[in-house]
């Protein structure tokens, strides 16, 4: 793995665009952004008057023609905080072409491969891009990461997540997990204790953290899996996902309709929690990360994330979270806001 250290440009000044900005996630990165730096933080989205009533403008990442002018109309823009998700990487592309930084809590595999493939022209233009910002990927990347050097260099990852029912999840984030539940996978269901919630049965599901760890660490096995705080809801969908009943959200506008039907129903808690085992030979470590409200902590981590970017202490390129050591202690910096991040000493999973 290449860590990229600090560099040692001065602070970037210039506007702050926070795409999504009245969202779920993009709320919380536009406040934090805000109270940090004043006057600088210009929240937008598809809905004109939202985005008009928070102060924002209007900016819609599938109209590229649209976000072009977006960007010349507000002018001295040094970086785009991408709290949705675009069809593809032309809006990043975009941005690093004129020298704008972009941060990105996109968890699409086929979106960060584009982006990735962006870096000559990010060096190019001394812009830099950051990927993997948020809680999955992101905190589950910094976990591993710190698990995988505990270990002296992982043979496995085990990445373990669960989220609340309980929680108001953005349209966009429920509809990409309903889509997400369609795809195919391989691994197997797995066993281990998250702090706070006991011992769990988690399933595979296709988070993009763990194909990037495979090429950023090096590490020839990685498997991220997921369950909900209800157990019987956990159950329950991934019996659907098993039938393949879920495969239909795949299609035109049924994963809009599922994800509808699904954002109505809130029978657990707010609460999450993230576990990741690293194991080499006889060698294992885990670490922990739980906390409340899932997309409060991921505009935390992207808000973060943002800062240190504007601080000028990051070099061009495009990174993943986990490859930036001026990020790594993201997971302590948390505890001030109500996160508690631990090496976990119970059972090992299974």
């Amino acid at each position: 793995m290449t860590t990229v250290k600090s560099g040692a440009a001065g602070r970037i000044a210039g506007r702050i665009l926070v795409v999504g900005g009245y969202g779920a996630v993009g709320a919380t990165v536009a406040a934090t952004l805000g109270a940090w730096f004043p006057g600088r933080v210009i929240p937008g989205g598809r809905d004109e008057a939202k985005a008009r009533r928070i102060g924002g403008v209007r900016i819609d990442v599938t109209d590229l023609g649209g976000f072009r002018k977006t960007l010349d109309d507000v002018g001295d823009v040094a970086a785009v905080v991408l709290c949705v998700e675009p069809p593809d990487a032309g809006v990043t592309r975009m941005c690093l072409d004129r020298g704008i930084h972009v941060v990105d809590i996109g968890a699409t595999r086929r979106l960060l491969d584009a982006t990735e493939e962006l870096d000559d022209l990010a060096t190019e233009g001394q812009a830099t891009a950051l990927l993997s910002v948020g809680v999955a990927p992101g905190l589950t990347n910094l976990l591993a990461h710190r698990a995988h050097q505990a270990v002296d260099g992982a043979e496995r990852l085990d990445l373990t997540l669960l989220f609340g029912t309980g929680e108001r999840h953005g349209a966009d984030a429920l509809r990409w997990t309903i889509a997400a539940l369609g795809e195919p996978v391989q691994a197997r269901p797995w066993r281990t204790e998250l702090p706070g919630y006991g011992t769990r049965t988690a399933y595979p599901f296709p988070f993009s953290d763990q194909f990037t760890l495979a090429r950023t660490l090096g590490v020839p096995q990685v498997t991220t899996r997921l369950c909900l705080d209800s157990r019987p809801l956990t159950a329950a969908l991934f019996a659907l996902r098993r039938s393949g009943l879920l495969r239909m959200a795949r299609r035109p506008g049924a994963g809009r309709v599922i994800a509808d039907v699904c954002g109505r129903v809130h029978l657990g808690e707010d609460g999450f929690a993230v576990r990741v085992d690293a194991r080499n030979g006889d060698r294992h470590a885990a670490y922990a990360v739980t906390g409340r409200e899932q997309s409060r902590v991921t505009g935390l981590v992207a808000a973060h994330a943002t800062r240190e970017l504007l601080g000028g202490a990051l070099p061009p390129g495009v990174h993943h979270i986990e490859q930036v050591s001026a990020l790594s202690a993201l997971p302590e910096v948390l505890t001030s806001h109500d996160v508690t991040f631990l090496r976990y000493e119970g059972r090992t999973g299974r």
